[in-house]
């Protein structure tokens, strides 16, 4: 069944069909609509389904907006939306910029190392900062007199020169005091302790830190303890008892002062 011309209205035979714009023209009918030239498929253009040429096409034209109140609260809050949206998002996607990491054997045998490289540098600054000066120096104090201890300050090398020498001095504290009637003689004390001891002896010393013996040949005391009866072993180590605890046996010079 032949259609009918879209313009006209009548019927199109095969011979004088155009098919364009979805619609069936006659050949004669199919011209522009506003100066009716006749158009062929080559030089047509459409617009709203209908045939155009080239100097009649129309032209589409932008409408310009007022700025009204009403429009430029709409603008407002268009963009208070547009920002809100952004942080939403912002948030949403925080801390997701970082790709993630699979833990190969690889990675986790650096990761290893790197703990373990970790720890040695630890504890080397860790026994670093346990060391205490050497002997001619001030330690630096942990604990002030007023605080009563509570630092602990403890050294971490010890003098040399003590060992071998503590046994004779605890000898002489275990032994009874000599008799006339029984004719003992307490044995003389080696020549390093009489050349180093003190000529009066038997002197007092006020504890200024905190110490906790680390052989058994050595006496615990906190700051502020009395130590009497002390004997000047070398430079840096002495013999003495603490008052308060009635423990006899070697201490650091540099931990006490003379009262």
């Amino acid at each position: 069944m032949n259609p009918n011309c879209a313009r006209c209205g009548k019927i199109v035979y095969p011979t004088e069909k155009v098919n364009c714009l979805d619609k069936f023209w006659h050949k004669s009918c199919f011209h522009c609509e506003t100066c009716k030239m006749t158009l062929n498929m080559k030089n047509y253009k459409g617009y709203e389904k209908k045939p155009y040429c080239n100097a009649h096409y129309p032209k589409q034209s932008f409408t310009m907006v007022a700025d009204t109140p009403e429009n430029l609260r709409l603008k407002q809050q268009s963009e208070l939306q547009s920002q809100i949206r952004y942080k939403e998002e912002f948030e949403k996607n925080k801390g997701k910029g970082f790709s993630v990491v699979a833990d190969t054997p690889e990675l986790q045998r650096i990761k290893k190392t790197q703990d373990q490289i970790s720890n040695i540098k630890y504890h080397e600054e860790f026994e670093r900062s346990r060391m205490g000066p050497s002997p001619g120096e001030e330690p630096e104090r942990r604990s002030s007199p007023e605080s009563g201890g509570g630092g602990g300050y403890r050294r971490a090398e010890q003098p040399p020169q003590h060992h071998g020498q503590p046994a004779v001095f605890q000898q002489q504290q275990q032994q009874p005091p000599p008799s006339q009637s029984y004719g003992y003689k307490e044995p003389a004390a080696p020549a390093s302790a009489q050349r180093n001891a003190p000529p009066g002896g038997g002197k007092r010393f006020r504890a200024v830190y905190d110490y906790t013996a680390a052989d058994e040949d050595e006496v615990s005391f906190q700051d502020g303890d009395t130590i009497v009866n002390v004997q000047q072993i070398d430079d840096g180590w002495m013999y003495g008892t603490v008052e308060r605890t009635g423990d006899t046996g070697m201490l650091p010079a540099n931990y006490v002062e003379a009262i």
